[in-house]
């Protein structure tokens, strides 16, 4: 993919001192359409912020202040599994996850002993459907609740918050609270798994990502395993699932959705990221982005990161005013427009 061949730059938001300020440039030094901006930020609503060159350009709403990201955290969790590997307290990706969670030999007649962790992170584990792993697509948050926590409590056995701050938090210098385990709703309990996170320190991720897990001359996540959350495609031709139940394992929570039927990951879909690329009909997920561009969403894109590297740009957001049921198609190619004409002017 094209994130693989941009250069480092000069300039990172981190320096020798934890947490420093992020340094600012206005949008026309760095070459963007104020006006495009501008609309953008009318247009999403919420709080946001725009890096470009690795300098903070732009920020609209409260964007240090930190809130469930939903679904956006997912590429996260993709991460933390990826750091595993290289830290080789697991063998690979592909490496079966009943190694950590034997009681997958005991449901299904021992279908589900053969999930991958590459299942889990592409979302083709078939867990809960009738499905062998790998022979079907589902938007499932069981599943996904299976991966955190064989993940985070059999093979890391630490605190989600503590993976977080010591492998990406401190690390990229982050300004502001980031924890797992967030409050959603105020009033409701904290939720396993979810994850809290300001729109300024998303983006410092999607920087991360954008300069192949490089950080200020660091190499904190290893160039090929950058590339194989990028490019580990969702075949373009694999089905849906049929829909049909299949047991889980007792006391399955799901991290807030369920189990979905719709065939939108086919060929767009890899390591939790959403990837611009074409689906069985030729159609591109975003037609008004550049085709390497790639998006962490949540809640129907209320919540998103789009890192596009042809354009050296970063963009995170929260609270979207398109609401929270659904996802509407016409207001996210509108945002991915005013994107790609900010930078038009280059």
């Amino acid at each position: 993919m094209p994130a693989t061949r941009v250069s480092p730059p000069a300039y990172f938001p981190d320096g020798p001192c934890p947490r420093e300020k992020w340094d600012e440039r206005t949008p026309e030094a760095a070459g963007l359409r104020r006006v495009s901006l501008d609309a953008l930020a009318e247009h999403v609503r919420g709080r946001g912020v725009v890096v470009s060159g690795g300098y903070l350009v732009y920020a609209w709403g409260e964007h240090t202040r930190s809130a469930d990201l939903a679904s956006a955290r997912k590429p996260i969790i993709s991460t933390l599994l990826l750091i595993a590997v290289q830290e080789r307290v697991i063998g690979s990706v592909d490496e079966p996850i009943v190694r950590f969670e034997p009681r997958l030999h005991q449901i299904n007649c021992g279908k589900d002993a053969t999930i991958t962790w590459r299942h889990l992170a592409s979302q083709t584990s078939g867990y809960g459907w009738s499905e062998a792993p790998g022979a079907a697509w589902s938007y499932n948050d069981f599943a996904l609740a299976l991966y955190y926590d064989t993940l985070v409590n059999r093979v890391f056995q630490r605190d989600g918050t503590w993976l977080l701050q010591s492998h990406l938090a401190r690390p990229l210098g982050f300004e502001d609270p980031a924890h797992f385990n967030t409050i959603v709703r105020p009033g409701d309990e904290p939720r396993r798994g979810r994850i809290a996170m300001s729109p300024r320190d998303h983006a410092r991720f999607g920087l991360f990502y954008l300069r192949g897990g490089n950080w200020n001359g660091t190499q904190l996540l290893r160039r090929d395993l950058v590339d194989e959350a990028l490019t580990s495609i969702v075949p373009v031709d694999l089905p849906p699932t049929t829909g049909i139940d299949a047991e889980m394992l007792p006391g399955q929570i799901s991290h807030g959705g369920g189990k979905r039927t719709g065939a939108g990951g086919a060929g767009r879909y890899s390591f939790n990221w959403w990837l611009n690329l074409p689906d069985a009909h030729g159609t591109p997920l975003f037609a008004g982005a550049p085709p390497d561009a790639y998006v962490a969403k949540g809640l129907g894109m209320t919540r998103a990161l789009w890192v596009i590297p042809s354009l050296d740009l970063v963009v995170a957001w929260q609270g979207a005013n398109w609401g929270e049921d659904g996802q509407p198609p016409q207001a996210q190619q509108v945002a991915a427009r005013l994107m790609a004409e900010a930078a038009s002017g280059r």
